[in-house]
């Protein structure tokens, strides 16, 4: 194509760009219920108008109102003017559009086969691409027509490569193992059949005077309620299309899967309907290249003042009809193309979701075919043409099939390369051309081939007599064989009653000498006491002796029943283990005093090493630092305490509802009492004690701050946790839950959540800000380590004992985080984080003190 024809071409889409920008909006001027152009489309009207040389004004009235001509008026007859609804605009706008850009594309089809140098030809090579099967969330009948599409090709794909390659495998009795498939012509009929398909009810549907997507959807279900294909919305597997009403919709069964299918836009769609006047406009119009496009030998005109309904499911039958046709009348290969993920991204293979669509699409019966079958094959008579002229008179006279499957042995051809049928020979892939090319080698080869395919004749026939020969001495030995055969018979049948007779006995004293693995056992755990180990042996003795006497009584005692060997059995095993028991909870008490006593032992040395620091502490207050530490206290904690006081005054009687109620009352200690306490002492539930208070008055310190920082606009909140904990321990205050887990915990939890936070603005807003991670390790119930990681910002490593006043100060059970999913993560997650960012090494309190 020339410039001047590529620029006409660019101003054609460029008219279909902007005639798609062009909306419409109910006229309240017009009592007729009419439409106008949007004053935003305006310009796009214009520039429509300009491109394809029509007056503004003539083109907003074809798109808002249809012409109607009397029949009786005169020559021309009465001109009516009838005004468009929105929606009937909309798709007198869409059916010209799709007009314009058919013309189009027809136009550019014809330039490029006009410009391949060749009048006739009787050979061509044809590349045919079409869509792959579609399944959305919302279906319409752009899917619908693809699918159906797909699902002819599928058929044809079928009928091709393996109902005819079988059949044929069956006419010849070949023996080769039948591939199944999935026939789809039944959901072929269901959408194209006459009368009742899809198709056909659509059609009917459109051609009625007021078309309802809810009669169409009812009516293929009326026509096609039994058939296995179709199916209802409220039977789908996805709730989405459950929520779909039967009529609204309908669910076909393809080879590739359900698809539901929602039928609200069914009867638009398949309607390229164009008035009669946007049609005579069009022709009118300045543009000679658009007015060619649109140039026909068809001179017949629609009726007046009706839409020229043109069905575009039908036209998609015929073309689609036609395609098919032309297909069966060529060679044809199949390339299926096969998505390696959902994600669409390189170098990735999803098996589950590749293996689906191979089975979907038939390919792994086609490969089972492929593996079986025998591609290259030609008839008896043919292949015997072709090589009689080098046969001497005496071959030549041979049956066809005789003097192949001679020649076949005297090529030495491998049995599994090849396999005779009926009226043709069938080779693997590959080796038929070895088999021609061995044929067509030089005289001398050829001539020793003949006589080796006589000389195989010779040995077929002496080899048959042999085998008779053969076969009647295989006779004479197989009957002496048999009656060999019945005396083993008869011994092992003698054998299995015996052992049927004797086989209580002998599980019974099976079962009873693996009790003395246990029996065993107990004499190992009497060697770990050191009180009661003599008794504890002389107890396994015993059993061992009792064992050995049931052993030998079962042995002597026959017939005996099933039930008494079960019975005095059951009876031993309750001994053997009421003693292990025993022993083991001997040992167990035994452990328990030994821990007692080493307890006892470092609790004395934790009382003195404890006073030894209470002396050096009071020589230490009476220095100057200390002095100057508490002035500075003292006058930095004035103005808190008396608000403090007053919020503390209110809340006493909550306070003393949430101390914890234990062993030890730490309400009126003193903080520097709690830490030395912590520091020193190897009680472990004094130590949980110290550190449950920590955080109680540590949280009442942070709700009064928190209950001032309200009344100040730029105050930030003083807790430094996810916002999801805050709303947890909020829920967890609203259902009165007075009391919490005090008991001593010694178990280590990690968890992980997101972070999100903001940023304010000096107008007061905020701003959300990339999110963050929050890491914390629990010892117990309390919290001993934080981590807070933010993009672009150094992580907040923090620990308890030395960063209290920043890290949560909630109790486990408050968080909620044992109840979030997802929440919990291993140890090993946490501390491969924690070494990464430099954290220093924790030790849990419970091994710290010895433990």
């Amino acid at each position: 194509m020339d410039t001047h024809v590529r620029q006409q071409v660019y101003s054609t889409i460029a008219t279909v760009l902007h005639l798609g920008n062009i909306e419409f909006e109910d006229d309240p001027d017009d009592n007729r219920g009419g439409c106008r152009v949007t004053d935003d489309s305006e310009e796009s009207l214009q520039v429509v108008a300009s491109l394809m040389g029509l007056d503004a004004d003539e083109l907003r009235r074809s798109l808002t109102a249809s012409v109607m001509q009397a029949a009786k008026g005169g020559y021309k007859g009465t001109v009516i003017m009838v005004p468009l609804k929105v929606h009937e605009a909309t798709n007198a706008r869409d059916a010209l559009a799709k007009a314009i850009y058919s013309s189009l594309f027809d136009f550019i089809v014809k330039q490029i086969n006009d410009s391949i140098p060749f009048e006739q030809s009787s050979y061509y090579i044809g590349v045919l691409d079409i869509a792959g099967f579609e399944y959305f969330t919302v279906n319409s009948f752009e899917q619908f027509c693809i699918n159906y599409c797909n699902e002819k090709l599928q058929q044809f794909f079928n009928q091709r490569i393996l109902k005819d390659e079988q059949e044929l495998y069956e006419r010849e009795g070949l023996g080769v193992k039948r591939i199944s498939f999935v026939d789809n012509q039944d959901c072929i009929d269901l959408i194209e059949a006459k009368g009742n398909g899809i198709f056909s009810l659509l059609d009917e549907e459109s051609k009625l005077p007021k078309p309802s997507p809810q009669h169409f959807a009812s009516a293929v279900h009326e026509h096609n309620g039994s058939h296995f294909r179709l199916a209802l919305p409220r039977k789908s597997k996805l709730r989405e299309h459950r929520e779909i009403r039967d009529d609204d919709g309908f669910i076909i069964r393809h080879f590739a899967g359900a698809v539901c299918y929602q039928t609200a836009q069914f009867i638009e769609k398949n309607n390229d309907a164009l008035h009669a006047s946007l049609a005579a406009l069009v022709q009118e119009c300045q543009n000679a290249f658009t007015q060619s496009l649109f140039a026909t030998g068809d001179k017949k005109s629609a009726p007046k003042g009706k839409l020229t309904f043109i069905s575009v499911g039908s036209k998609f039958q015929t073309q689609l009809a036609s395609l098919m046709e032309k297909l069966e009348s060529t060679g044809t290969s199949f390339i299926r193309c096969i998505k390696p993920n959902v994600k669409m991204v390189a170098r990735t293979f999803e098996g589950g979701s590749i293996l689906s669509q191979l089975q979907c699409a038939g390919m792994t019966s086609v490969l089972e075919l492929m593996q079986q079958g025998y591609p290259s094959r030609t008839q008896f008579s043919e292949l015997y043409s072709m090589y009689k002229k080098y046969m001497p008179p005496k071959l030549a006279r041979l049956d066809p099939r005789l003097f192949c499957k001679a020649l076949f042995k005297a090529l030495g051809l491998d049995d599994n390369d090849f396999k005779f049928g009926l009226t043709k020979v069938f080779f693997r892939p590959g080796k038929f051309a070895e088999f021609d090319q061995m044929m067509k080698a030089d005289p001398k080869h050829l001539q020793r081939l003949i006589e080796k395919v006589y000389h195989w004749i010779l040995c077929s026939q002496w080899k048959k007599a042999q085998w008779g020969a053969l076969s009647v001495i295989k006779l004479k030995n197989k009957i002496i064989y048999r009656r060999e055969a019945l005396v083993v018979i008869q011994k092992y049948a003698r054998m299995h009653l015996a052992k049927k007779r004797h086989a209580p006995r002998f599980k019974a004293i099976k079962r009873l000498r693996k009790l003395v693995e246990q029996i065993t056992q107990i004499e190992k755990m009497s060697q770990n006491l050191t009180k009661d180990q003599a008794a504890v042996k002389q107890n396994a003795q015993e059993l061992n002796k009792e064992l050995q006497a049931e052993i030998g009584w079962v042995r002597a005692t026959f017939p005996v029943k099933t039930s008494v060997l079960d019975a005095r059995y059951q009876l031993l095993v309750d001994k053997i283990y009421g003693a292990i028991d025993s022993a083991q909870n001997k040992i167990k008490d035994q452990k328990i005093a030994e821990e007692q006593e080493r307890m006892k032992k470092l609790q004395r040395e934790m009382e003195a090493e404890k006073q030894r620091k209470v002396d050096e502490e009071k020589r230490r207050a009476q220095t100057e630092q200390e002095k100057k530490l508490k002035a500075e206290m003292e006058a930095k904690r004035k103005v808190e305490d008396a608000a403090m006081q007053r919020k503390l005054a209110d809340k006493a009687e909550k306070v003393n509802e949430e101390a914890p109620t234990q062993k030890f009352d730490l309400s009126k200690w003193k903080y520097i009492e709690i830490r030395d306490s912590m520091n020193t002492s190897c009680d472990i539930e004094l130590l949980y004690a110290c550190r449950t208070e920590i955080f109680r008055r540590l949280r009442v310190y942070r709700e009064w701050k928190y209950d001032n920082a309200k009344t100040s606009p730029g105050s930030k909140k003083i807790y430094h946790v996810p916002p999801c904990i805050l709303e947890e321990v909020e829920k967890f205050k609203q259902a009165n839950i007075s009391t919490l887990d005090q008991t001593v915990n010694t178990t280590q939890r990690y968890f992980r959540l997101d972070f999100p936070r903001h940023v304010e603005n000096s107008n007061g807003s905020s701003e959300p800000l990339e999110p963050g991670r929050w890491y914390a390790h629990f010892d117990g119930n309390w919290i001993a380590r934080q981590m807070e990681v933010f993009p672009d910002e150094n992580p907040t490593l923090l620990m308890a004992g030395k960063d209290d006043n920043r890290m949560c100060g909630f109790h486990l059970e408050e968080t909620g985080l044992t109840r979030q999913k997802g929440a919990e993560i291993l140890q090993k997650s946490f501390e491969k984080r924690w070494a990464k960012y430099g954290g220093p090494l924790y030790t849990p309190i419970y091994h710290r003190k010895g433990k």
